[in-house]
């Protein structure tokens, strides 16, 4: 949640035009507000996506882990 706050409140500073910092953002934010949404309505994160050959995890999981690889990239290119 305070990773949440953070990420918002330097949005404000990010152009409009940048588009891959705020799509990243909104995965990520998603998938953070997913994640907790497991956390107070079943009291554990729920993983459902299984394929045996990898670790079990969840569309959120996946949208913040897209949605920070996403912003990593953006920011790496505008430096």
């Amino acid at each position: 949640v305070a990773l949440l706050g953070i990420l918002l409140a330097l949005r404000a500073r990010w152009p409009a035009s940048d588009r891959a910092s705020h799509l990243g953002l909104s995965l990520v934010a998603g998938g953070a507000m997913g994640n907790l949404y497991d956390r107070l309505a079943y009291a554990a994160v729920v993983d459902f996506l299984d394929f045996r050959v990898w670790p079990v995890f969840n569309v959120a999981d996946s949208c913040i882990t897209v949605g920070a690889c996403l912003l990593a990239w953006a920011l790496w290119r505008d430096r």
